[in-house]
């Protein structure tokens, strides 16, 4: 069936930012899409295009990176931005920096996107051409002609379309995209306290992750999840006071601690406290290139800049292995910066567990071939921002589950109430999922859906549990 009409408009995320929604029509009826922004990006991401309107929105950190890579070539721009002394002064005037509006990505999506796809008379069923033809016309290596949100929010609906033209639910769409059989339910990756990016306190590492890995059904992972939350907010408050348990961008306690052990010690205890000691692991998210500096790391980055307590990679490595000694801890992700990759490759070849690629390998083909190559990774976070369409998502994911990599679907910190991720999880049988907290509706907007997958499914579901490494 033919696209009958494409209206994108600027809405809000969850951290009060404009981002892209997208309205698609087809006789079948209206199917909408929006798009995520993340805080902690990697370089190497698909163009996130922003206004430069100083009139609108304000602006925020890393300003001038997004404007740089709408005005030079992608590989200068990768050079520029990697250099210690790089600045933007004299690439970009003074009076252009980052601000929030997506008003261009809209713009473009409605004046060229928009009639092109209309006037081609495609069929919502063709994902891949569909998204080819939205490429072809960018013809840019990052997007960064029409911006990343704008062709993705617009694959994003096609792909709903897609499944309501065949008269299927989502998940079972894109499973048929993906050449997949079967359908699996993920275990959740409930990141219980923020650090880093995602919250104002001094913790460096940005995300401390419990997994139940014991439960039975994706139902009990939700229950096991929620009472471990509200457990560890208990211990947080009797520990620090009522204040340390407010939350962070995808709802985890940020209390203000330093010592990343000392938000380990806290997770032990509100498992325990639980009752679930048996049935929970825990994930980590380091995202180890926000605070990298001069070929170092800085554990205490929100601090006033010390050189003195920056440590090596190798460091770093011995206080990671520490953590899977002394802890459940079964994942790590981004634990060095996107471009050490001699520390990824070093740390991978020494650990049984899994190390998640992330800043590392951006959901990009590219990245994730040099990753496997190298031997940095055994696991992908597939972000469909962070390459900017539904049929490189999936490729992107094949590409490291056909080299033995596990999977890990994920949102972003700026999220919104669209749930495409948790049909995607389903539909591509990677077994695991992080989607923030048992907290803020953004979040448990997905988890909700696949509550409801779950029950639609009936005895057909399988939950990956144990299995959420390699579930297929």
């Amino acid at each position: 069936m033919s696209i009958l009409k494409i209206h994108a408009r600027e809405i809000f995320d969850s951290r009060g930012n404009p981002t892209v929604e997208v309205d698609l029509y087809t006789k079948k009826g209206l199917f909408r899409a929006a798009v995520p922004s993340g805080a902690s990006t990697g370089i190497y991401e698909a163009l996130e295009l922003r206004d430069n309107d100083k009139t609108r929105y304000m602006g925020k950190g890393k300003t001038s990176l997004f404007i740089l890579q709408s005005f030079v070539p992608f590989p200068l721009y990768i050079l520029l931005s990697r250099s210690s002394s790089f600045t933007t002064s004299f690439l970009i005037p003074t009076s252009l920096s980052l601000l929030l509006g997506v008003k261009r990505a809209v713009k473009y999506i409605n004046d060229f996107l928009a009639p092109a796809l209309c006037n081609q008379d495609v069929n919502v069923l063709e994902q891949e051409k569909i998204d080819k033809l939205m490429l072809d016309m960018d013809g840019t290596e990052n997007k960064s002609k029409f911006g990343a949100n704008a062709i993705l929010g617009v694959s994003l609906a096609v792909c709903k379309a897609g499944a309501a033209e065949k008269g299927v639910p989502l998940y079972r769409h894109i499973a048929d995209l993906a050449g997949n059989p079967e359908v699996i339910l993920p275990v959740p990756a409930f990141n219980v306290i923020n650090g880093g990016s995602h919250a104002g306190n001094k913790l460096a590492m940005q995300e401390f992750m419990i997994l139940p890995v014991g439960a039975s059904s994706f139902k009990e992972a939700m229950r096991i999840g929620a009472e471990v939350y509200h457990n560890l907010k208990n211990v947080i408050k009797e520990k620090y006071g009522k204040d340390a348990t407010n939350v962070g961008d995808e709802g985890g306690f940020a209390p203000n601690i330093l010592e990343n052990k000392e938000a380990l010690e806290l997770l032990k205890h509100a498992i325990a406290k639980a009752g679930y000691s048996d049935k929970i692991v825990i994930g980590m998210d380091v995202a180890a290139s926000e605070f990298y500096k001069g070929g170092k790391y800085d554990l205490d980055f929100k601090s006033p800049d010390d050189p003195n307590r920056y440590i090596s990679s190798d460091k770093l490595a011995d206080l990671y292995r520490s953590f899977v000694k002394d802890y459940p801890v079964v994942s790590i992700e981004d634990p060095f910066d996107q471009d050490d990759w001699e520390a990824w490759t070093k740390f991978t070849a020494s650990t049984s567990i899994q190390v998640v690629g992330d800043d590392l390998t951006v959901t990009n083909p590219k990245r994730i071939s040099k990753a496997v190559s190298d031997k940095a990774c055994n696991c992908l976070l597939l972000k469909v921002n962070q390459i900017g369409s539904v049929t490189e998502s999936l490729q992107a994911c094949k590409m490291a589950q056909s080299n033995g990599w596990g999977v890990m679907v994920s949102h972003r910190s700026g999220e919104t109430e669209d749930t495409f991720i948790a049909d995607l999880v389903v539909g591509l049988c990677t077994g695991q999922i992080k989607t923030g907290a048992p907290c803020r509706s953004e979040r448990l907007a997905k988890y909700n859906q696949l509550l409801r997958i779950e029950e639609e499914l009936g005895d057909k579901a399988r939950f990956a549990g144990q299995n959420f490494r390699h579930p297929i």
